[in-house]
């Protein structure tokens, strides 16, 4: 099970009642923050998001709408005596600000951060349920994306057809990996026999802060749901282009040649009061497309 929260879908200025960008990714028994923009402590908060769950936090680049909230949430953690190792992913010079800010505030924190710089696209954190990638978007600095990939779902044990096959209990775990069973008269009883197969694992790609580039959909393709920016409506596709920003249309083009099946959009520029017109010119483009919006859980 893949779930997202949305903290915060505004852009660089906290406007209309909605903050910078954040968004916590929960699975069965972890949550996995993205981007970490003022205010995201305060949403946690709001939205009854558990901070004690929070093992990895990924940061996609270093304009302070996606990171000015993180020091702030990291020494809260401190507060209330975490003990928890936190593994930080995200560009480089990440750990040389943290560890500045923690220096000239004379905080000592009680856990452990791990720093995880981001250098190739690939593989950066391999957990008990899912595998995390970056890949390189297209923004005015550094700036990356993630695609988090839940790992295959175990089988699950059909009740009445162990009972029948006299299977033990001590052998189930065995068969929800896959194994067959071999009874002591030495017959085998095929595995699909007493299982039943699990769910079909799911993704979900983050696209951050990025102008519309055609390799992005080949980075993205095939996952169940994509975030994406849309800064700006497509009247005012020349400036997302000097900003380095994406339209709504753009975003669509993206989920369409990616073949994704969702497409969820977001980082609203603060010059827009009402959200409407993003999700009618890019549903043009792609139909089944929703709003990021504050509160929102979107289960994938």
């Amino acid at each position: 099970m893949l779930a997202l929260t949305i903290l915060g879908n505004n852009s660089a200025l906290p406007a209309f009642g909605r903050n910078p960008t954040s968004q916590v990714l929960q699975t069965n028994s972890e949550l996995y923050l993205i981007d970490c923009g003022e205010g995201t402590q305060l949403q946690m908060s709001k939205f009854k998001i558990k901070r004690s769950k929070i093992r990895h936090i990924f940061i996609s680049h270093l304009h302070g709408d996606h990171y000015f909230g993180l020091i702030g949430l990291l020494t809260s953690m401190g507060l209330t005596n975490r003990r928890e190792d936190i593994h930080l992913h995200g560009p480089g010079r990440l750990k040389e600000i943290i560890q500045l800010q923690l220096e000239v505030a004379d905080t000592h924190l009680p856990y452990t951060i791990y720093y995880h710089p981001l250098g190739d696209e690939g593989i950066i954190a391999d957990t008990n349920s899912i595998t995390v990638q970056s890949f390189k978007v297209h923004h005015r600095i550094e700036c990356w994306g993630f695609i988090f990939r839940e790992k295959k779902n175990k089988r699950s044990i059909d009740p009445g057809k162990v009972k029948a096959y006299e299977i033990p209990a001590l052998f189930y775990e065995q068969l929800q990996k896959g194994m067959d069973y071999i009874n002591k008269k030495g017959t085998i009883i095929p595995n699909e026999e007493v299982t039943i197969e699990g769910p079909a694992a799911k993704s979900y790609a983050y696209c951050a802060d990025t102008i519309y580039h055609d390799d992005l959909a080949e980075k993205i393709k095939g996952v169940d749901m994509l975030y994406h920016e849309t800064t700006y409506l497509h009247d005012l596709a020349e400036r997302a282009a000097s900003r380095f920003h994406s339209t709504t249309k753009q975003a669509g083009e993206i989920a369409k040649k990616g073949q994704v099946k969702k497409l969820l959009i977001g980082h609203f520029s603060s010059k827009y009061e009402l959200l409407h017109e993003f999700l009618s010119e890019t549903s043009m483009i792609f139909a089944n497309t929703e709003l990021a919006l504050e509160g929102t859980c979107y289960k994938i």
